[in-house]
């Protein structure tokens, strides 16, 4: 299991939100550039960055600064928050960024999710955020009707091959990862399976390990000192 240390940034600043509410905005590291240094120096080889602004506001606003800090961590990155269209992904992809996540975009616009696929291949996750189970978009704003499950399904039927998975309820209140519904997830799709939200302490790593996910993004628990990077990395090579 891999993992993936995460920078989420809102006007220019490395933050972290409370269940993803962006009125609990806490900026949580000087610069953005300072904490992927200290995720590399812990031994690090994935950041997971996302755009808050333009996770809700269909931009890539802050997108100049994400392929900068990526570009000077050395790390491999992926990037989420107001990937819209093809432009979009190609400006990211062409500038170094390992990845790219489409999260609003595969409730509303799947047909962009199968272009995008068929375009850019195992470069494309689908991120998939829910409440109560059911899907939330637009920065976690908006709730849909549709179960994770089920479009954790539709996607792998498009081709896609690996999906961040964030229990809205959990993200930023270090209480621990929502483990049924991963599991549940796990065991209903074939697709690679990033768990996100709650880690707070090894033993969520490890629980984590144990479900068979292939990667955890861990970022509240990190800048709190809940958790040591450096152990979770050591200890997740050996499982």
């Amino acid at each position: 299991m891999i993992i993936l240390p995460a920078i989420d940034i809102k006007d220019g600043n490395c933050v972290r939100l409370f269940k993803g509410d962006y009125s609990t905005v806490e900026k949580v590291c000087d610069t953005p550039y300072k904490a992927a240094e200290q995720f590399k120096a812990a031994g690090a080889q994935y950041m997971h960055m996302v755009d808050l602004d333009g996770a809700k506001d269909a931009t890539l606003a802050n997108a100049d600064l994400i392929i900068d800090v990526a570009k000077q961590s050395g790390l491999k990155v992926e990037v989420g928050g107001g990937i819209r269209d093809m432009a979009a992904i190609e400006r990211y992809l062409n500038n170094g960024i390992d990845k790219v996540i489409l999260g609003s975009a595969a409730v509303k616009n799947p047909d962009f999710v199968i272009e995008a696929v068929k375009a850019f291949g195992d470069k494309i996750v689908v991120g998939i955020d829910a409440k109560n189970g059911m899907v939330c978009a637009e920065g976690w704003i908006d709730e849909s009707e549709i179960n994770y499950i089920e479009l954790a399904k539709r996607m792998e039927d498009i081709g896609v091959g690996q999906i961040v998975f964030t229990d809205i309820d959990q993200d930023g209140t270090l209480a621990g990862p929502n483990l049924k519904q991963l599991d549940d997830l796990v065991h209903e799709v074939n697709c690679r399976v990033v768990a996100s939200g709650g880690v707070s302490v090894l033993k969520d790593i490890i629980n984590l390990a144990e479900l068979d996910v292939y990667g955890a993004i861990c970022g509240k628990a990190i800048y709190t000192g809940n958790l040591d990077l450096k152990q979770a990395i050591k200890i997740t090579s050996k499982i």
